[in-house]
């Protein structure tokens, strides 16, 4: 078993991983009360006047932030990895999104605001995974 000293506690992708992850659980939590009828397909409820929400849609959010708040609690590299993982996902929904609004093909309810939103969670996401804690690998190898 390997070993984590306080700073590895601080990472930058376990912090994010970890906020990230309790704030799409709260956001799936809420989004339960909202979502209206439809369990899956392109209607939904509206989440804070705003994000367009399905129950798909909010189970997706409470698996992600699940994940996200696990992998945050556990290590640097799962928060990272999850990190990375959900990035990705979320960088090809918000693109991906945008073609699907108004077809029947959007089985999450989303709308403009969840594309930009999953955008922005993107860039967050694969930022920190890709650029951060690469000095804490580099002196773990040295010590």
């Amino acid at each position: 078993m390997t070993q984590f000293t306080d700073r590895d506690r601080r990472a930058p992708n376990r912090l994010v991983a970890t906020i990230f992850g309790a704030v799409y659980l709260l956001v799936g939590v809420l989004g339960l009360f909202v979502a209206g009828g439809n369990f899956a397909g392109p209607e939904g409820g509206l989440l804070l006047g705003i994000f367009q929400v399905n129950h798909l849609h909010n189970i997706a959010h409470l698996a992600i932030g699940a994940a996200l708040l696990f992998a945050g609690l556990r290590s640097t590299p799962a928060a990272k990895g999850v990190n990375l993982t959900v990035g990705a996902v979320y960088l090809l929904l918000g693109v991906v999104g945008f073609f699907l609004v108004g077809t029947a093909f959007n089985i999450l309810a989303l709308n403009t605001a969840d594309h930009i939103l999953h955008l922005a969670s993107a860039i967050v996401l694969l930022g920190t995974g890709l650029a951060l804690d690469r000095s804490t690998s580099a002196q773990r190898a040295t010590a």
